[in-house]
């Protein structure tokens, strides 16, 4: 059992397994329990605690993210330094509705008469001006408990230069055994907005987060459990309470994860992901590596922590179908989740993407999860019919206009990280899966243009088995904030020491000895006042060859530089990574003789844009490499169903991808 490791990721609809055990993998799909996630993953890993074993376990969870797009995390109390207690409602003072007439309603998460100043003064160079007193610290740790505040946000003023003064005030918290989220350890960059706001959300996670990896490893009895972070890497539990943050997009960076893997296996070094579940569709650009961020935001919230670089939209498979009041289709945001679910599940009413792929034929009502869940097509029809209803066209009709209402929001998504980033999608293939991807993977790689479109195995789970693919990853950073003509390679390379310490220190604890850490140096460059920087990797290199390294990857995104301007480094960033072990893809030689028909499992009607076929439904497991079929036709899986249209061809390669490829593109 020690060298049983399983991957669990969480999702709205389904929760997905992924059990590597003696050389085999194993898969498993079961509806989520949204009000209590544990109650799916337990059930899951029953067989396995049944025998008392102690399986490795890395989790992606939707915990933390639901807790705070819901509004439904803990009140907190924020410790500031006196005159800045109104930081997170004044924000950047920006609008998300430049020219509307209206004011706009702001909820910051700390409540009014939550926030508390401190007397106390640090400069930005790092000089204490002024200590915070402890007898001021007490009392205002009593007006907090008075309060009922369950975890309290430090974020003083230039902590981020030294941070003696918040150190003092997690002491006092501390001796109290009270929740304490702190910017310097958190955060330690400049920006006082953006570390106070990213320091109040991870408080106000800490006890939503605490309580429920409690109960979890309380309940999973042996086995090691490990949390998936937003930067492609895993944490201890221990980590993921105190840091809840860095958990936000975990089950999405998984499956980027997994992409990168197999796709450059596959011979795509460059794709994009596109992750469709039940509930959302994420994105992710990969150019022969996962591409990072630090400027993110969850709802309403900044939030500066390293993830991977995915842009997310409310449209999946549960997708709720709806009539506005100008007559309009409208697909999502709203989802039908996993209870009720879609209509054909049985239990709801209401019209979802998956009733309309059902209706158009796209999904074999006898084959879903492997013929193991019954679904109900009358149900689908009755639902979308009403639609159909109000808006004046044919079910069928109906139907195909939901799908395409789907495609154009899941394409906006894909835009914004390819075009508006200076990404040619031409130049990408898609790489699709999650549990409905494949049924719109070829209309939306055919609408960019994109070279081809990738379904690896075990598409409806990917984002588990990437989880198995993760490594242990620490991300360590400080703001420098100096032009390059003041500063020296050695002054950089003492930093990145600095970190390295503190890097090979902590993997020690999470079990990694020095030969299997490896380190990824960067620099946070911008010209001298601008607001945004560029990541750019440090190679050690003179500092004289920053600037043209910097300039080069500027023309790149902006398309211009400026030759003569001063060029700041703002943050010095390393990320350490714990090296796992990982299993091979194993590749398979193709038999003598492909033949796709005896994988065939029946013929159904499918109906596509506007003209009805007969089309062969192909049972996955039978396709061997060297397999070719063209559409239209349906190939079935456990988890996922992908959808071959008219006009579009298919392969199976080696490690059992599908590549399918319009005709006449290549």
């Amino acid at each position: 059992m020690k060298d049983i490791r399983i991957g669990i990721d969480t999702g709205g609809t389904f929760t997905d397994f992924v059990i590597f055990a003696g050389g085999r993998v194993l898969t498993l799909k079961l509806p989520s329990t949204p009000a209590d996630p544990s109650r799916a993953i337990l059930q899951g890993l029953g067989e396995f605690l049944e025998k008392g074993g102690a399986p490795t376990v890395i989790h992606g969870t939707t915990v933390a993210t639901n807790a705070l797009l819901e509004r439904k995390g803990a009140r907190i109390a924020l410790i500031t330094t006196r005159g800045f207690e109104d930081v997170l409602a004044i924000g950047r003072q920006t609008r998300r509705h430049l020219y509307s007439l209206r004011g706009e309603r702001r909820a910051p998460i700390v409540e009014p008469g939550m926030s508390f100043g401190l007397d106390e003064r640090m400069t930005a160079g790092g000089e204490s001006v002024r200590s915070p007193r402890r007898a001021e610290i007490r009392a205002v740790l009593d007006r907090i408990a008075a309060r009922g505040a369950e975890a309290v946000a430090v974020s003083l003023i230039n902590a981020y230069a030294d941070p003696r003064h918040e150190d003092l005030v997690a002491e006092e918290i501390r001796k109290r055994g009270g929740l304490a989220s702190i910017s310097s350890r958190l955060l330690p960059e400049y920006r006082e907005y953006e570390r106070t706001s990213t320091t109040a959300v991870n408080a106000y996670l800490m006890p939503i987060l605490h309580r429920y990896l409690s109960s979890l490893e309380q309940n999973i009895g042996r086995a090691e459990l490990r949390i998936m972070q937003s930067n492609e890497g895993y944490i201890s539990a221990a980590k993921a309470k105190a840091e809840p943050i860095r958990t936000a997009l975990s089950g999405p960076a998984g499956g980027a994860v997994a992409s990168l893997h197999i796709a450059r296996a596959a011979g795509f070094p460059n794709v994009v992901s596109f992750d469709m579940g039940g509930t959302s569709t994420d994105v992710s650009l990969i150019e022969g590596r996962l591409r990072r961020t630090s400027e993110n935001a969850i709802g309403d919230f900044p939030v500066r922590v390293p993830i991977i670089d995915i842009h997310s939209v409310g449209a999946g498979g549960g997708s709720i179908a709806s009539v506005d009041s100008a007559g309009s289709l409208r697909v999502g945001p709203r989802s039908a989740g996993a209870e009720p679910g879609p209509a054909c599940y049985g239990r709801g009413e209401l019209p979802t993407v998956t009733d309309a792929n059902l209706i158009l034929g796209r999904i074999d009502p006898d084959f879903f999860l492997g013929g193991k869940m019954k679904i109900l097509p009358e149900r689908s029809f009755a639902a979308v019919g009403r639609i159909a209803v109000a808006i004046g066209k044919s079910v069928l009709a109906t139907a195909q206009g939901i799908v395409d209402v789907a495609n154009i929001n899941m394409e906006k998504a894909i835009r914004v990280i390819s075009i508006e980033r200076g990404f040619d999608p031409r130049e990408f293939a898609l790489f699709s899966f999650g549990g409905a991807g494949g049924m719109h993977a070829a209309d939306m790689a055919s609408h960019l243009q994109m070279k081809a479109v990738l379904v690896p195995a075990n598409a409806g789970v990917l984002s588990a088995f990437g989880l198995l693919l993760a490594d242990s990853v620490k991300d360590y950073s400080r703001s420098v904030l100096r032009t390059l003509d003041r500063v020296r390679a050695a002054e950089l390379d003492r930093l990145f020491r600095e970190f390295e310490r503190r890097g090979l220190r902590d993997m020690k604890e999470d079990g990694f000895g020095p030969e299997a850490v490896v380190f990824e140096k960067s620099l946070d460059m911008r010209y001298l006042g601008q607001s945004y920087e560029i990541n750019l990797p440090y190679r050690g290199r003179p500092i004289e060859t920053l600037r043209s390294e910097f300039n080069r990857r500027h023309r790149k995104l902006y398309s211009y530089i400026h030759p003569d301007a001063p060029v700041e480094i703002v943050n010095v960033r390393l990320k350490v990574r714990g090296l796992t072990p990982k299993f091979k893809l194993r590749k398979i030689a193709p038999p003598r003789s492909a033949d796709p028909g005896r994988a065939v499992l029946k013929r159904q009607p499918l109906h596509y844009r506007g003209r009805a076929f007969r089309a062969e439904v192909y049972d996955r497991a039978g396709l061997v490499p060297g397999v070719r079929l063209r559409g239209p036709a349906l190939v079935a899986d456990f988890g996922s169903t992908t959808f071959l249209p008219p006009g579009f061809s298919l392969r199976v390669d080696p490690y059992l991808n599908l590549i399918l490829r319009e005709d006449g593109r290549r």
